[in-house]
C-alpha cells in the first residue's frame, strides 16, 4: 500500500514516516499541498495523510484538488488538525476527506484509522476490477449481436450500425438525456431490428405498404421478439426496453403497446428517429434537402416536436458537411486511425467487407490490409476527406 505523507514540520513528519515504514507502507514524502500534488502526477498513491495547516497549499485545498483528478483510482485521505470544532470537521468532511483526526496524534489510532482505509481501497479496486469486467462483457455481447444482424443480412447490419451512431449522436444533443444512458441508447439503435432474425427475407425486401395481412402482423411482431432476445442477458434488459418500444408513436398509434406521448421514454423516440431518418436516406434515398419535408409531416404525429426539430438540426449539419465533403482514394498502407471510409468495402466477388462512415482504428486498419493480403480486395480504399 503506497502512502503519501504531508506535513510541514520536518520532525513531525519523520516520526510519521518512520512509523508508517515499520507498520509495512511504501511512504512518499511532502512538506505542503504543492509538494504532494508534484507526488501525486508521478507516483501511484494509495492513501494520503496530510495536515491542515501547512505553507503555499492547506490540507483542504490539497484533498479538493485530489479529488479534482477524479477517481480512477481512487485516492483515500486522512485529514489530521488542532482544529477539532463540528464545523471544522464538516468542511473537511465537505472538501472530500475520508477521515479525519485530530492532535495531539495517537500513533495507535492513526494505525488503525489506516488499516480501515486500506481495506476500503482494497475493496474499491476489486469492484473497478470487476465493473471493467462487466464493462467489457456488456460490449463483447452486443458486438456479438452486431455480428449476428450483419451475418444474417448485410443491409439490415449496416441499418442498425448507422441507427446506433445516429441516436447516440441524438442522445449527445438532447437535454434530457444523461451521459451514463448514452451506452444504452447507442446498443438499442445497434440492436432495434435484431427481433427480424428468422422472419421471412419478405420482411426485409418490401415496402411495409406492400405487406400483405400475414406479413405486417410478422413484422409487428418484431420489437417483442427483440425485446424477448435481449431480455435472456441481463445487463440488456435496459436496451431490451428501448427495443420494445422503438416502433412506439407520439399519437398512440404506433406498437406493440400503443403509447402515446410522455408514455414514450424520450431514448425510445430518439431510437425510432434515427431508424426513420436512416431508412430515408439510406433505403429510399432521399435527398438530404427533401428530408425535412418528410420530418416536418412527423411532428406530433409520430415524432415530439423536440425530436423532430432535433432531427431537422442534424439534417442541416450534415448538408452543410456534404456540400464540403469529397473523398480520395487511398493506399492501404497510407491509412491511418481516425480516418473515416466513404464508401463500402467489397471483395472482388462484391460480397460486403466494411461499411461506408466506418471509422477506422488499428484493428480495421489491419482487417482491411489482411483481405488485400489474401488477394480479396484490391490495395486502395476510399476516404472522406
Amino acid at each position: 500500500m503506497q502512502l503519501l505523507l504531508v506535513e510541514d514540520d520536518a520532525s513531525t513528519l519523520a516520526l510519521l514516516e518512520k512509523t508508517a515504514a515499520k507498520w509495512g507502507y511504501t511512504t512518499r514524502t511532502a512538506g505542503n499541498g504543492r509538494q504532494a500534488m508534484a507526488v501525486l502526477e508521478t507516483d501511484r498513491i494509495d492513501m494520503v495523510v496530510s495536515d491542515w495547516v501547512m505553507p503555499e497549499m492547506n490540507g483542504i485545498e490539497l484533498c479538493r484538488r485530489i479529488r479534482e483528478l477524479g477517481g480512477d483510482p481512487y485516492i483515500y485521505i486522512i485529514l489530521i488538525s488542532g482544529q477539532d470544532t463540528r464545523a471544522d470537521i464538516v468542511r473537511g468532511l465537505e472538501s472530500g476527506v475520508d477521515d479525519y483526526l485530530t492532535k495531539p496524534l495517537n500513533l495507535d489510532e492513526l494505525r488503525a484509522r489506516l488499516e480501515i482505509g486500506g481495506r476500503i481501497v482494497k475493496l474499491e479496486r476489486e469492484l473497478n476490477q470487476k465493473f471493467v469486467a462487466i464493462k467489457r462483457n456488456y460490449y463483447q455481447t452486443i458486438h456479438m449481436f452486431t455480428q449476428l444482424l450483419e451475418t444474417y443480412h448485410e443491409r439490415l447490419g449496416g441499418h442498425c450500425r448507422r441507427v446506433g451512431r445516429l441516436a447516440l449522436r441524438m442522445a449527445k444533443a438532447h437535454p434530457q438525456i444523461t451521459a451514463d444512458a448514452y451506452p444504452i441508447v447507442e446498443a438499442a439503435g445497434m440492436l432495434h431490428d435484431i427481433g427480424l432474425i428468422g422472419l421471412p427475407d419478405t420482411l426485409l425486401t418490401k415496402r411495409r405498404v406492400e405487406f400483405n395481412g400475414e406479413e405486417q402482423d410478422l413484422y409487428r411482431s418484431h420489437p417483442v421478439r427483440g425485446e424477448a432476445v435481449l431480455n435472456q442477458v441481463d445487463l440488456l434488459k435496459p436496451v431490451a426496453r428501448l427495443v420494445r418500444m422503438h416502433h412506439e408513436q407520439h399519437n398512440g398509434r404506433g406498437f406493440p403497446d400503443g403509447l402515446a406521448g410522455d408514455q414514450i421514454p424520450v431514448s425510445a423516440s430518439l431510437v425510432a428517429a434515427a431508424s426513420l431518418y436512416d431508412g430515408l436516406v439510406h433505403q429510399e434515398k432521399t435527398p438530404l434537402d427533401r428530408i425535412s419535408g418528410h420530418l416536418q409531416q412527423c411532428r406530433g404525429y409520430q415524432f415530439s416536436p423536440d425530436v423532430v426539430d432535433l432531427l431537422l438540426t442534424i439534417n442541416l449539419q450534415n448538408i452543410e458537411a456534404e456540400a464540403g465533403r469529397a473523398d480520395m482514394e487511398l493506399p492501404l498502407e497510407e491509412l491511418e486511425a481516425g480516418m473515416v471510409l466513404s464508401r463500402d468495402v467489397r471483395m472482388k466477388t462484391g460480397a460486403f467487407v466494411m461499411a461506408g462512415d466506418t471509422g477506422l482504428d488499428d484493428s480495421t486498419i489491419e482487417k482491411l490490409k489482411r483481405y488485400h493480403e489474401l488477394g480479396n480486395i484490391g490495395d486502395k480504399v476510399h476516404i472522406r476527406k
